[in-house]
């Protein structure tokens, strides 16, 4: 470029030259039609259920044509209510004992299982022979396995001395039941995942901590425990989220009771919409379930996954 020469406008130099960017390719919408019946189903299965609960938490129904609007009263009255408060504590307790009793439980079954030969097959099928069982048949087999004139268990705990075991008639007897049967159905969900994990370590890492001469407790904090921390953050949300819901099998063993010993938030929601019929009260109560629920989950989530990082 020659001093004489003008300088070109760069803005001007490029809206001159031709445009270079591939052609965008146009929209095809009928992807969507993979998506509909998807969109049905969620509407069908989980948003119309919801709004009617949403509905009939904030009215007051006689009958299914007379009805008032009362607001928020349901809420108010549901939150100020022992019953509920009390079965709400319950409810944390359970939850807290069932996670700091089958997390460790099943990652010790895990490390503990064979990792070659036949004996794998058969360590997986006796481990997960609890999972196969419906919900309510185990509450069904541990209300007479844990009956004290009955059942194998209950008569066998009373024979040792001093012991007068009868959940039917004993919170505390009727605790341990509900909580030993939780354990028992979904210990091997936990000891699954956690040996899928393992599985998918490689070999030769264990090898070198063999030669290396590591003990059984390094081998376990160096290699296998970094791989279970996803997997027990999966565990663990599955955990929470089942045992602060449960109602089946208690129910089914002891109905809740004896008095309110095992009345989770569940069997009192039951007796409120079913035993009592309040569907108003009922209403704000499954909306502040599914709440608690909802934020307790998110909270675990990240504290878990934050921590992993």
């Amino acid at each position: 470029m020659t001093l004489t020469e003008p300088v070109k406008d760069p803005v001007a130099a490029a809206a001159d030259e031709p445009d270079r960017r591939p052609e965008a390719k146009p929209k095809d919408n009928r992807a969507w039609l993979l998506v509909l019946p998807v969109v049905v189903c969620v509407t069908f299965t989980a948003l119309i259920p919801l709004m009617t609960v949403v509905n009939y938490s904030v009215q007051d129904i006689f009958s299914p044509s007379d009805r008032i609007f009362v607001g928020l009263e349901w809420f108010r009255s549901v939150t100020r209510d022992p019953e509920v408060r009390g079965a709400f504590l319950r409810t944390l307790l359970f939850s807290a004992q069932v996670l700091l009793i089958e997390i460790p439980l099943g990652v010790a079954i895990a490390v503990a299982m064979p990792r070659r030969g036949w004996t794998v097959s058969a360590a997986l099928v006796v481990v997960a022979l609890p999972l196969l069982i419906p919900w309510n048949v185990v509450g069904t087999i541990w209300q007479i396995f844990a009956r004290g004139d009955i059942g194998l268990g209950g008569w066998a705990i009373n024979q040792v001395p001093g012991v007068d075991f009868n959940y039917t008639l004993d919170s505390t007897d009727a605790w341990i039941t509900v909580l030993v049967m939780d354990v028992w159905h979904w210990t091997p969900l936990v000891a699954l995942l956690a040996y899928a994990a393992l599985r998918s370590i490689p070999e030769p890492y264990f090898q070198a901590a063999q030669i290396d001469g590591a003990s059984a407790w390094a081998t376990f904090r160096r290699i296998q425990l970094p791989r279970l921390r996803g997997v027990l953050t999966i565990a663990i949300l599955l955990r929470f989220m089942d045992s602060f819901m449960i109602y089946t099998e208690p129910f089914v063993v002891t109905g809740g009771g004896p008095g309110n010993a095992t009345s989770f938030l569940s069997v009192l929601l039951s007796k409120i919409a079913v035993g009592q019929f309040d569907l108003g009260p009922a209403g704000a109560f499954s909306l502040l379930y599914f709440l608690i629920v909802q934020i307790v989950s998110y909270v675990f989530f990240t504290v878990l996954t934050r921590s992993g990082r």
